[in-house]
């Protein structure tokens, strides 16, 4: 490991799915001139690429060495990232509900956890990096000088999910939304892997309440406290 990638500080933002975490990841990174790790976009491009390839979600070894043989890229432009696999844009398709939805059952896995950790750590690099996840904190950059764990209602990130489909132009029911989402914490906070918890000197943030304006500025008040 070089002397730039140990040195580089970390800023992890952990949470549900919905929290907003993804939100508050690249308005940091903007602010701060950081790179940005979305490590949600890696188990859904895993996900994206078995079902492509009419893998069985509940194949550990096949999922492990897709996991681990990715081809995948992420360009920045305009200040959006892409995630590319296999030389295609992606970005849409990862975000669709039965990816999202396999993509929470692949991050179960310990074998597809495992495959993926070092390429996440990969992503260290002065000035620094906000990293934005399920287990950034606590896992993959223990002894990062800033943790946010960032939540809010079932209820309210269903309905902030509803909102943004049906800005897309997507139909769906809300109550199947909420479902979804209460299914999913509890894979992500009963995995036998890395669960979804705050790490210990994390600060929790609840945004039910709070806009994404209010939760910036609380995350860059701890920021400035911790490295400036």
């Amino acid at each position: 490991m070089t002397e730039a990638i140990t040195k580089a500080p970390v800023i992890t933002i952990d949470g549900p799915s919905g929290s907003g975490k993804g939100t508050i990841a690249k308005l940091l990174a903007d602010k701060l001139g950081f790179a940005l790790l979305d490590s949600g976009a890696l188990y859904r491009l895993t996900a994206l690429a078995a079902l492509n390839a009419d893998v069985d979600l509940a194949d550990e070894a096949r999922l492990a060495d897709i996991a681990g043989n990715l081809d995948i890229q992420f360009a920045v432009a305009n200040n959006e990232v892409s995630a590319l696999l296999g030389g295609k844009d992606v970005s849409r398709d990862i975000r669709m509900e039965r990816v999202s939805m396999a993509a929470s059952k692949v991050a179960a896995i310990p074998a597809v956890r495992d495959a993926l950790l070092q390429r996440q750590r990969d992503f260290r690099a002065l000035p620094g990096l906000v990293a934005d996840g399920r287990d950034m904190g606590t896992t993959v950059f223990p002894d990062a000088p800033v943790k946010i764990f960032l939540t809010a209602s079932a209820e309210e990130r269903a309905r902030r999910r509803y909102d943004q489909l049906q800005g897309r132009g997507v139909s769906v029911s809300l109550r199947d939304l909420l479902e979804d989402i209460r299914a999913r914490d509890d894979r992500d906070m009963n995995r036998a892997a890395s669960p979804l918890a705050p790490a210990e000197d994390a600060l929790v943030l609840d945004s039910t309440s709070i806009d994404i304006n209010g939760v910036l500025q609380k995350v860059l008040e701890l920021v400035h406290q911790r490295i400036g």
